[in-house]
């Protein structure tokens, strides 16, 4: 029995990718390693985000860097860095914001539940463009005197390229934050968002990059960096005994030391921080042209799997043209020939040993969406093998409670 079974917790399989809900990604035994080591002794944190700060913005070409519990906090404390700047009085009202610059312009077509972030930093929505489209010109029409800071989402860089925004908000003088919690699928945009302008970009440090879950950071102006340390660390201290690095902390920065910022909550550990440095130097490492090519294979085995079987339709999505990352399969069912719903087979699916949680955004229209990243050598027959049972019982619905 391991540690989730003694507490009436079942292990499952991951179909859907690196969504927390279900764990993120698995950490190497490295970076687990490592963790325990950081477990073992008292460091100060400000040193240690400092000189964690450093390896990661030489990793990713920013002036510098810092470590979140989360790509999330990592978006509050990036847009709280850029209505505050180094004011220590904006610092301690936050997250109210009136008469401050707080307006957080974006594209509408980017808007999505994550970004409640922003609000929570204090920030004011403005939104731009309409749900199909948006021009970089757009964005000047928006821009005033309470303008804070653009949030861009990648993702539909047809339609709306990074550079073109860049270009615009550089004009106005207006910061650019880029929320990649979700986008080290392709190792390329370690770099990429930095190199074409971004101010600050946020990352997961779980996800794709395996390290701990409950870890992300944010690369970018070295300005706005020490922004979000004065927001984010232990303040609880006497000015004229601290060793705070200047680079990341000068006391003359600030016209007075702000205590307990509004990211105090979203602190990171230095378990978490020296497991993210050690996700990080892995991942730089990693043959991800290998893992993509060995997600395929699981994922033709699925399909292959699933081939003649009565009433199933199993498909490889290929990767976004666009934005690349992971190939995905596509399991559908005949759902009048089996009397059964998406929502009744993805049910099946989730309450069945071993129990297979899948994407949903296709239930609709009785499908199921696979993701190979988190899955394990096995997984793919597991799979195979559960549809088969629910599709193939003489009376399926009697599956499902």
């Amino acid at each position: 029995m391991n540690v989730y079974e003694s507490l009436g917790v079942t292990p499952v399989i991951n179909a859907l990718g690196t969504f927390t809900r279900v764990g993120g990604s698995l950490m190497s035994p490295e970076v687990l390693r490592n963790m325990q080591e950081a477990a073992g002794s008292f460091v100060c944190l400000e040193q240690l985000q400092h000189a964690a700060g450093k390896v990661i913005a030489g990793m990713t070409g920013a002036e510098a860097a810092y470590v979140t519990s989360g790509a999330q906090a990592a978006l509050v404390l990036s847009v709280a860095a850029c209505i505050t700047g180094l004011d220590a009085a904006k610092m301690d009202r936050l997250p109210e914001t009136t008469g401050m610059r707080n307006q957080v312009v974006m594209a509408r077509l980017h808007r999505n539940h994550y970004d409640h972030a922003a609000e929570a930093a204090g920030g004011r929505f403005v939104e731009v463009g309409s749900d199909r489209e948006c021009r970089p010109e757009d964005f000047s029409s928006a821009f005033n005197d309470d303008t804070a800071v653009i949030l861009y989402l990648p993702g539909f860089e047809d339609r709306l390229a990074l550079p073109d925004v860049v270009a615009v908000a550089r004009r106005h003088r207006v910061p650019v934050i880029v929320d990649a919690a979700g986008r080290c699928d392709e190792p390329r945009n370690l770099t990429r968002f930095v190199a074409e302008g971004a101010d600050l970009v946020c990352f997961s440090g779980g996800k794709y990059i395996r390290g701990p879950q409950a870890s992300g950071f944010v690369c970018g102006r070295r300005d706005l960096i020490s922004a979000i340390a004065w927001q984010h660390l232990d303040m609880d201290f006497t000015p004229s005994v601290w060793t705070a690095p200047t680079e990341l902390l000068a006391a003359d920065q600030v016209a007075f030391v702000p205590r307990q910022g509004i990211g105090r909550g979203y602190k990171a550990g230095k378990e978490e921080i020296i497991g993210l440095l050690t996700a990080l130097r892995l991942y730089f490492e990693r043959d991800h042209v290998a893992e993509k090519r060995n997600s395929l294979h699981k994922l033709h085995s699925i399909c292959d799997g699933l081939s003649g079987v009565l009433h199933v339709t199993a498909e490889i999505i290929p990767p976004h043209p666009v934005r690349g990352g992971f190939p995905l399969a596509r399991i559908a069912i005949d759902r009048d020939s089996l009397g059964l719903t998406g929502y009744d087979f993805i049910r099946a699916l989730i309450q069945g040993r071993p129990s297979i949680h899948p994407g949903e955004r296709e239930l609709d229209r009785g499908a199921v969406i696979i993701h190979p990243f988190g899955l394990q050598d096995g997984d793919e027959q597991s799979i195979v093998r559960r549809v088969k049972e629910i599709v193939e019982s003489p009376a399926p619905r009697k599956t499902i409670p």
